[in-house]
């Protein structure tokens, strides 16, 4: 079944759970969309496990409607959401429009996700009146990551708290049809889900938000580098791939692969006009 802003809406109201994954290639879009996903996330992440960069800070919007029309190529019925990278809509609200209407026009993404709470309202509220469905990002919010100091767990003072309920209010109300909330404190989360009435998704933010988001490299055990505390392992991928990759060294080497059933046969008769042609030449 397609799934669109009205049938993820309505598995909140059903507290039917939504699930969301990262993806980045028309290959791994496919495959997550066949197993029944509701929501792809074409993340800026793309940033740091496609193309090796430190964080998310580098990633441009080529680099966004690339990654996304790749996707939108693989998923027939998920819900396709790419990130705004950083930059594209920071600077001004008809830029954030601008931005916004090429993602979905070029690169054929359903909906944007752009990170900030209410200094980004009068942005939101552009691109949604522009016709375009927003995802609001809110927490840990990566583009932030030198203001933050690094990436830490967002809300756990009485401030922050209370900042974030404010923000996840003002984002509803600019018009957002979805909020991450990425690294908040369970219970926090769990209270502001139940305060809005737009579905929220957690990353590391507790069961009691109405969806789950992960990078898949994570949660496939693809991506070593870092870790994070709230991405559980699905599956080992990533020794898998290697003893894969260890395996064609070996046999490539030894002569073994390929093997008769690897390859193509030619008539003995061809095959001997051949040689007199080599030998006379």
């Amino acid at each position: 079944m397609k799934n669109t802003v009205t049938s993820l809406q309505k598995q909140k109201d059903n507290h039917d759970k939504i699930t969301m994954l990262t993806a980045y290639d028309y290959s791994t879009a496919k495959l997550i969309d066949e197993a029944g996903i509701n929501t792809i996330l074409v993340g800026d992440s793309l940033g740091m496990v496609m193309l090796g960069y430190e964080d998310t800070l580098s990633v441009t919007m080529e680099d966004m409607i690339h990654h996304t029309k790749a996707v939108k190529r693989g998923a027939k019925n998920a819900f396709i959401v790419a990130d705004m990278p950083f930059m594209s809509y920071q600077t001004s609200v008809y830029d954030a429009v601008v931005n916004a209407g090429r993602l979905v026009k070029e690169g054929g993404a359903h909906a944007v996700k752009l990170e900030g709470g209410e200094k980004v309202c009068p942005h939101i509220e552009a691109i949604v009146k522009a016709s375009i469905p927003v995802v609001a990002h809110l927490g840990l919010t990566p583009q932030s990551v030198n203001e933050f100091g690094g990436f830490r767990v967002q809300g756990k003072e009485k401030d922050k708290a209370l900042e974030l309920i404010k923000d996840a209010k003002r984002v509803e109300e600019a018009g957002a049809c979805m909020v991450v909330l990425e690294c908040v404190p369970a219970p926090l989360a769990q209270l502001i889900t139940e305060s809005l009435h737009i579905p929220t998704i957690g990353i590391g933010a507790g069961a009691g938000c109405d969806g789950q988001v992960l990078v898949y490299q994570d949660m496939l055990g693809m991506y070593d580098n870092v870790t994070p505390k709230f991405a559980k392992r699905f599956g080992e991928i990533g020794a898998a791939m290697k003893a894969a990759f260890t395996a064609y060294i070996n046999e490539t080497k030894e002569g073994s692969f390929p093997a008769k059933e690897h390859t193509f046969s030619i008539d003995e008769t061809v095959l001997e006009e051949c040689k007199k042609a080599i030998e006379e030449n």
